[in-house]
C-alpha cells in the first residue's frame, strides 16, 4: 500500500485546460480578458454556470478527451516513479459517467504513461466531489496529488497526504505546491 500514489488527472497529469480553451475558441467562444487566467470557465468565457457545465460535459465526452497532452513533465517522472521505484497510481477524476469517455481517458493515459503505471481508475461525473471515492483510502496517509484546493482539503480530512501541482487557481492554498513532477519526484524518492 505504501507504493500507491493517488492522483487526479486534469491539471495534474494532463493539460485539460489548454485543450478545453482551444476547443472553446474553435467553437467561437471568446475569453473574457478580465478572467483570462481564471479556472472558473463560466467567468473565463462569460457564460452561465449551467452552460459551463453543459459545455464541459460535452467536451469531456467528446473524442478530444482521448488526446489530451501531458501536463508539463508528467510523463518522464510518472514513468520514473513506476519503472525505477515501483510505484503504481490510482487515478480518481471527475470526468463523466459515460463509459466511452472513460475508455478514451484510459487509452490516453496508457498511451502517455504506459500500460502498467495506472493500476486503478475511478471516474466520477462532471464536477463531482471526490469524498466517497477517497474514503476507501482513509487514514492511509497515501500521497494524494491534486490541483484543486477543495479536493486537497477532502484528502487531508480523510487522512491522506495532500499536495498540489501549482496553478494560478491554487496559488493561495496552504498545501505544499509543486511546480512540476520533477520537484515532487525529488521529494518522493
Amino acid at each position: 500500500m505504501n507504493k500507491i500514489i493517488l492522483t487526479d488527472c486534469d491539471g495534474v497529469l494532463m493539460d485539460w485546460e489548454r485543450s478545453f480553451d482551444q476547443w472553446m475558441i474553435n467553437n467561437n467562444y471568446s475569453i473574457n480578458i478580465e478572467y483570462e487566467n481564471s479556472y472558473n470557465m463560466a467567468k473565463k468565457y462569460n457564460i452561465s454556470e449551467v452552460k459551463k457545465r453543459e459545455l464541459v460535459k460535452y467536451f469531456n465526452e467528446s473524442s478530444r478527451i482521448g488526446w489530451l497532452p501531458p501536463l508539463r513533465d508528467a510523463i518522464k517522472y510518472i514513468k520514473k516513479l513506476h519503472e525505477e521505484h515501483g510505484y503504481v497510481f490510482h487515478m480518481i477524476t471527475s470526468l463523466s459517467k459515460d463509459q466511452y469517455a472513460s475508455k478514451l481517458r484510459i487509452d490516453n493515459t496508457e498511451r502517455l504513461f504506459g500500460k502498467s503505471a495506472f493500476e486503478k481508475y475511478v471516474f466520477l461525473d462532471v464536477g463531482a466531489d471526490k469524498d466517497n471515492a477517497l474514503k476507501p483510502y482513509a487514514d492511509s496517509e497515501l500521497l494524494w496529488v491534486e490541483d484543486k484546493h477543495e479536493n486537497a482539503v477532502t484528502g487531508d480530512r480523510l487522512g491522506l497526504n495532500s499536495v498540489l501541482i501549482s496553478h494560478d487557481h491554487n496559488k493561495d492554498s496552504y498545501f505544499e505546491r509543486y511546480d512540476n513532477w520533477k520537484e515532487l519526484y525529488e521529494e518522493i524518492k
